[in-house]
C-alpha cells in the first residue's frame, strides 16, 4: 500500500501537545493517524470485494471452459454424422443418374448453366 508522507512538518503547537491531547480517549489511536487507518480500512474493503469478484470469475471460467469443450465435442460429432450421411447419399445419387441418363453423363438443366447435380 502507498504510504502517505506529509509534505510539511506538523505545526509546532501540535508537536508540543501532550500525548493525552492527541489520542482518542475511546480507542487510544492518535488523531494524527486515525484518518490513515480509515483510509486503509476502505482500501482493504475494496480489495476484499475485488478478490471476491476474481474468486467467482475463476469458477465461472472453469464452468465456461467445460461447456465450450462439451459443445465443441457435440459439433465435431454432428460434423462426422453429417459427412457420413452425405457420403451415403452420393452413391445413391450416382446410381439414380446412371439409371436416368446413362453412365458418365450429366444432363444440364435448361434453366441453369451448371449441371443438375454436383457430385
Amino acid at each position: 500500500m502507498d504510504r502517505h508522507v506529509p509534505m510539511h512538518a506538523l505545526p509546532e503547537e501540535i508537536q508540543k501537545m501532550s500525548p493525552e491531547e492527541k489520542v482518542c480517549k475511546y480507542c487510544g489511536v492518535s488523531y494524527l493517524i486515525l484518518h490513515e487507518f480509515k483510509a486503509m480500512e476502505e482500501k482493504v474493503k475494496a480489495m476484499e470485494k475485488e478478490m471476491k469478484f476474481y474468486q467467482g470469475s475463476i469458477e465461472r471460467e472453469k464452468r465456461l471452459q467445460e461447456k465450450l469443450q462439451s459443445l465443441s465435442q457435440d459439433f465435431e460429432q454432428y460434423k462426422i454424422d453429417n459427412e457420413s450421411k452425405t457420403e451415403s447419399r452420393i452413391p445413391r445419387l450416382r446410381l439414380r443418374l446412371k439409371i436416368q441418363h446413362g453412365p458418365g453423363k450429366l444432363v444440364p438443366n435448361s434453366q441453369f448453366t451448371k449441371p443438375c447435380i454436383d457430385l
